[in-house]
């Protein structure tokens, strides 16, 4: 398939630094969908992203003002707002650029097993870049780059 007849729709993108907007928590997780998702919808895709527990312990929950950029938030909150976006999407292809990059161990692999599932259940596609080898663990291919070619190709590590 051509490039450029690839919809946004069809690909969720989380990057290493996330983008929020001035709004609510809420506001940033439902952000770019055309359908206004649910509170239930939502809250699920931010559990599924390992962010509902800090999210709920703000005094206005979901409602909580992130602020320009999100300045209110720390670096793996921004990450894991993106994470429920780009779920609540429900893209056909996931592109995640270090995404789990500014989240600690114990975060990574909640976030990283609820992805595992989120692609094991839609059976999309899903492409990642990272540094870290637990967060390429469960890929069917790994492709190892440097100098903007691809060096080589190997099975995953399942």
């Amino acid at each position: 398939m051509p490039f450029k007849l690839i919809s946004s729709c069809q690909i969720g993108l989380v990057g290493q630094e996330p983008t929020l907007f001035i709004g609510t928590i809420a506001e940033n997780i439902a952000y770019g969908l055309t359908d206004k998702p649910t509170q239930q919808d939502i809250e699920e895709a931010a559990k599924m992203a390992n962010a509902h527990g800090f999210i709920t312990k703000f005094p206005d929950g979901y409602d909580t003002q992130v602020g320009m950029k999100g300045e209110q938030l720390s670096g793996g909150q921004k990450q894991r707002i993106a994470i429920a976006r780009a779920i609540l999407k429900n893209p056909n292809t996931l592109l995640l650029d270090e995404a789990t990059s500014a989240l600690d161990s114990e975060s990574e692999k909640v976030v990283q097993e609820a992805l595992d599932k989120v692609v094991a259940l839609k059976r999309r596609t899903t492409i990642i870049i990272a540094h870290r080898l637990s967060t390429i663990r469960k890929a069917d291919k790994i492709c190892v780059v440097s100098g903007g070619e691809i060096h080589r190709v190997a099975l995953g590590l399942r």
